[in-house]
């Protein structure tokens, strides 16, 4: 075949001029899958899959938070106890941290088991939020490089795993805490793996 019957190649300015109108056609269709599942219900805005659900826990072990008077976290205090416990990643730089604070403190005064890990925080700005807002957590560890919730598969804070009594991973929250993810998600999940 000579070079005169085939068909002229496109220049790459042409295909330059295209790759905008490709994305946003596709920025377009996710959109519009985003739109259906929220017509028919079934996008959760919160919905950030986890790896780990039905998993063990990652092994972990955390320094202490020095003066906060509380004992260190390793994922050997996740397993073996009498119901579930509760895994909240933190940070004193985190508005919503705050915001889900009092439904922390309140879970702890009912009795249930909330380990805390400061994620990527100066231990110093960790205590005084902990001074400040009060602390719900019978365990706290400090995570300041992040590696641990690199493990986890940590999306942000604040986020919240639920963890049996086995060790697995049951549930997670990424964002804050509010009364009714308390009511209609947590309580629920705490009596079903007490």
């Amino acid at each position: 075949m000579s070079e005169a019957s085939l068909p002229p190649r496109p220049s790459r300015r042409r295909l330059l001029l295209l790759a905008p109108l490709a994305a946003a056609a596709a920025a377009g269709a996710g959109f519009y899958a985003m739109l259906r599942g929220m017509s028919t219900g079934s996008y959760d805005p919160k919905g950030v899959p986890s790896a780990l659900i039905g998993k063990p826990a990652p092994d972990f072990t955390l320094a202490p938070l020095e003066g906060a008077d509380r004992p260190a976290l390793s994922s050997a205090n996740l397993r073996g106890g009498a119901g579930p416990v509760l895994v909240n990643f933190f940070a004193s730089w985190c508005v919503p941290c705050v915001i889900e604070h009092p439904q922390l403190m309140k879970l702890a005064k009912q009795g249930v088991p909330v380990l805390g890990v400061a994620y990527k925080d100066k231990p110093a700005d960790a205590l005084a939020f902990l001074k400040k807002h009060g602390t719900p957590y019978a365990r706290l560890g400090t995570d300041l490089p992040g590696r641990v919730a690199i493990d986890w598969g940590l999306y942000g804070v604040p986020e919240t795993y639920l963890i049996d009594k086995t060790g697995v991973i049951r549930w997670r929250w990424a964002g804050p805490l509010t009364e009714d993810t308390l009511a209609q998600e947590l309580l629920p999940l705490l009596k079903r793996y007490a």
